[in-house]
């Protein structure tokens, strides 16, 4: 099993992401898009990063808007799979 990050690290760690807020055991994103097509493009563009990862967010789209919450379900909480899928997805375009 993956190890839990401390409230120091998950501190730490955050505060590298721009955009990603800690909201409880999960860490979120919000983005917002032209329209629905530009939404799902990005959604799309989520699958390769996470199945390479073994770790899959999860996902809340209402027409624009993307919602992306990541925590280690088995872990019962913030691991370090979280923030480095995060940054990944940060990095998409």
């Amino acid at each position: 099993m993956v190890r839990l990050l401390s409230d120091s690290e998950i501190e730490t760690y955050a505060s590298q992401l721009s955009g990603w807020t800690v909201e409880g055991k999960t860490l979120k994103l919000v983005k917002r898009f032209k329209d629905f097509i530009e939404a799902i493009e990005f959604v799309n563009k989520l699958v390769e990063p996470s199945e390479a990862a073994g770790h899959h967010p999860d996902l809340t789209i209402s027409y624009n808007r993307v919602t992306i919450n990541l925590t280690t379900h088995d872990a019962g909480g913030l691991t370090q799979k979280d923030f480095t899928l995060a940054q990944e997805i940060s990095a998409l375009k």
